[in-house]
């Protein structure tokens, strides 16, 4: 094989090696559940805006959390809120006596973050975990999430799967979620996180004090949860993972392309404040992940570019029946062969989107 088609391919290969060991050590020792630590004093930290229709099921789901709720505290902040998201929420909490709804009318940053730093602000636990109001956490999240802080961390993500649905924005959706957490897994194996799912987050209140909260993160709208990691990772706290049974946080999708493309406007502006090394790392991995898909063009130059693309596929189809499982999804064979091939066609439409949308937090 020509020295121009056999080394970019060795280099594929070795890439997505990386990406499974480092997904495979991430779950080592996490395969079960954590066990009983109800020692630490946790903060749910809830941003609702216009979400009148999904605040009392978050509420309800929270308060079956497993864990002491003298030891756990639910703050839920309503961010000048159109809707009565605020009566409702108010309404819901009123059976629990350790939930609280705020109202944003003080906060001291813009968007999300305001939010979420008002309610942090106002927070008596030591941890803080962060959630978004259309989510369903499982009921070990917070017991969990206490034993690996008892490891010393100052900062952790988890698993957090969209809701499989029926049509194909939701299925896109899925699929991007899935490798995207492939990626994000892998590289906080390797000492290098850059990103998290804010609906799946949390830190030490000291720790998030020690990095001047998200003051330091306003140059995107959104990033409340990467931009805080990339700051983390400059003063080198200790960032991990925690993927023990129980852990997962749900969500459900955007329905539509034009809301899809909202979510992802934001999501991706975020990438372009992440520090160099990362952004190179990704756009050299995104890259060459776009040219096996296209070498099929250069089949006319010559026939072996055919090879990069077949070999690409295949390493895609790998990597996700060994790990989705563990993802919280179940896609078969034919639908991870299209949707890898509409998830790299949408990098490429999501940047472009990005560069080009103006975005609000809405």
């Amino acid at each position: 094989m020509p020295y121009f088609i056999s080394l970019p391919a060795v280099l594929f290969i070795i890439g997505c090696l990386l990406i499974a060991y480092y997904v495979f050590k991430n779950f080592s020792g996490q395969e079960e559940d954590a066990g009983y630590l109800f020692d630490k004093r946790f903060s749910i930290v809830i941003a609702a805006k216009n979400e009148q229709l999904l605040i009392a099921d978050l509420i309800k789901s929270l308060a079956k959390i497993n864990y002491p709720a003298e030891k756990l505290e639910i703050l839920i902040v309503d961010d000048n809120s159109t809707d009565c998201t605020y009566q409702s929420a108010l309404k819901t909490a009123e059976a629990y006596f350790n939930i609280k709804i705020l109202r944003a009318d003080k906060k001291k940053l813009p968007g999300k973050k305001g939010a979420l730093d008002y309610a942090i602000s106002n927070a008596c636990g030591e941890y803080i975990m962060i959630t978004d109001a259309d989510c369903i956490p499982e009921k070990e999240w917070v017991k969990n999430y206490s034993a690996k802080f008892s490891e010393g961390y100052d900062l952790l993500f988890g698993i957090a799967p969209f809701i499989a649905g029926g049509n194909i924005i939701n299925k896109i959706s899925c699929f991007e979620n899935l490798r995207s957490s492939l990626i994000t897994f892998a590289a906080a194996g390797m000492g290098i996180p850059y990103s998290a799912s804010a609906r799946n987050f949390a830190f030490q209140k000291s720790s998030f004090l020690r990095l001047n909260g998200y003051f330091n993160t306003l140059d995107a709208l959104g990033g409340d949860d990467d931009l805080l990691l990339r700051e983390a990772l400059k003063k080198k706290l200790k960032i991990g993972t925690v993927a023990f049974n129980g852990t997962k946080v749900f969500s459900f999708t955007k329905k539509n392309l034009n809301d899809y493309l909202k979510q992802k406007s934001r999501h991706t502006k975020t990438s372009f404040h992440y520090l160099p090394f990362h952004q190179v790392l990704l756009a050299s991995w995104h890259l060459v992940s776009l040219f096996f898909l296209f070498s099929p063009l250069l089949s006319a130059i010559n026939p072996l570019f055919l090879s990069l693309f077949f070999i690409k596929i295949s390493a895609d189809l790998l990597l996700v029946l060994i790990f989705q499982r563990k993802f919280g999804y179940g896609f078969n064979p034919l639908q991870i062969i299209y949707l890898q091939i509409f998830y790299e066609l949408f990098l490429i439409l999501n940047f472009f989107n990005a560069l080009f949308r103006k975005d609000n937090w809405d």
